[in-house]
């Protein structure tokens, strides 16, 4: 069994396209949710997290460009910046690496405008639709980019997706299977049909995101990217490679009870597995990057989760949901949001959460506010609940 750790990051949010940008960001708790650039007529909310200032043509090759939408364009970006800070290619064979995405609403902006041609003027359909709008799009893409050549899949679990891609990895890393992989999530789904559809949920924000705040009314749609290097311990302290944090470990679980509302089961048995497979007491948890979508069901029953699972010490646990400042880019969320729990291990300082003024007393969890909390090393735990009931949590520590 190998030990596991973080040696590069790359990202592409609404917050800031590199890592570094990012995470100025999270410590000024600037936010990138602002009014869309392009109107959408009929919708309640006026507010989204997207990408701003990212032109594929500074990146990508015509080529590339030409067979390939806005998310899987994220997605070889992101991964590219983790890649190269890692040093990853040059230090493990190729098929020694695997890569895992998380991404489970690739190819709307390819496949929507082209559907809508088709149902409406009965138009010829490009020829690459099929290409650009495959899910696992962005996984053969980042293979193609980095000629990486060992096991690449992508998994599709709601807003899950993500933390479910690191989590794999990190397992089969751990196992031996490989020695390395690039790992996280990519989605840009921000097109019309979509936004309608949530609309018609009625749990997106029409003002903003506050997380566990009392007058909480809503989550807001995002896209965005964001890729760890993942490696074996050895392999990192061989060349004395900078390691943001180790990953200890992993859980997953299913409510098995509804297609959209929560309950408090299934998220706490994902963290009882993540404690138990990291071999770790719940009183070593000092901070937790909850999954915190602002919604009235989430937030509650990821509060009761909490105390389920931690009982008293969840009074001593620091919590915080950055979501308020990039949104709920769905299966990218985890990976962006366990790339600010690295980069907080890292740099001894938790995120706060942005925009929550009063925080609903009745959840009674110890949230940071208002600027970010100091802190010496610890290890911390990153939450993801979507969708169908599928949870899975990581489990990090400061190295």
């Amino acid at each position: 069994m190998h030990r596991v750790v973080i040696t590069g990051l790359g990202c592409i949010t609404p917050i800031g396209n590199t890592p570094q940008a990012l995470w100025q960001s999270v410590l000024e708790g600037r936010t990138g949710i602002a009014p869309m650039q392009v109107e959408h007529p009929g919708l309640r909310f006026t507010r989204m997290g997207e990408v701003r200032d990212f032109r594929p043509e500074d990146h990508l090759a015509n080529g590339q460009i030409l067979t390939t939408e806005r998310a899987a364009q994220f997605a070889i970006v992101a991964a590219r910046q983790a890649a190269v800070e890692s040093q990853l290619l040059a230090h493990h064979a190729p098929d020694r690496i695997a890569i895992f995405t998380g991404c489970s609403t690739a190819g709307r902006q390819a496949e929507e405008p082209e559907t809508a041609k088709l149902y409406t003027s009965n138009a010829r359909v490009h020829p690459l639709t099929v290409p650009r709008s495959m899910a696992s799009s962005g996984a053969s893409q980042i293979a193609i980019d980095l000629h990486i050549t060992g096991p690449a899949l992508n998994l599709s679990t709601a807003c899950s997706s993500g933390a479910h891609a690191i989590g794999l990895a990190f397992q089969m890393i751990r196992g031996g299977a490989v020695s390395a992989a690039i790992a996280g999530g990519h989605e840009a789904p921000l097109t019309f049909g979509f936004l309608r559809a949530w609309d018609s949920i009625r749990v997106v924000s029409p003002t903003a995101c506050r997380p566990f705040a009392a007058d909480r009314d809503g989550m807001t749609l995002a896209e965005g990217a964001a890729y760890l290097a993942l490696e074996t311990l050895e392999s990192a302290q061989s060349r004395n490679a900078p390691i943001y944090a180790e990953l200890l470990g992993f859980g997953m679980s299913t409510d098995a009870h509804h297609i959209t509302q929560p309950k408090p089961e299934g998220p706490a048995a994902a963290i009882r597995i993540c404690l138990a497979d990291g071999k770790l007491d719940p009183q070593e948890i000092g901070y937790i990057n909850a999954h915190g979508t602002a919604t009235q069901a989430n937030d509650q029953v990821e509060a009761a989760a909490i105390h389920a699972v931690f009982g008293d010490h969840a009074s001593r646990i620091s919590v915080s949901s950055t979501k308020s400042l990039h949104g709920h880019s769905m299966g990218a969320s985890p990976a962006i949001e366990t790339l600010i729990t690295a980069l907080a291990l890292r740099h001894g300082q938790l995120p706060f959460t942005a925009g929550t003024i009063t925080p609903d007393a009745t959840l009674n969890l110890n949230l940071i506010l208002e600027a970010p909390q100091p802190t010496g090393p610890t290890v911390a735990l990153a939450n993801s609940l979507a969708f169908g009931g599928l949870n899975a949590i990581l489990a990090l520590r400061t190295f």
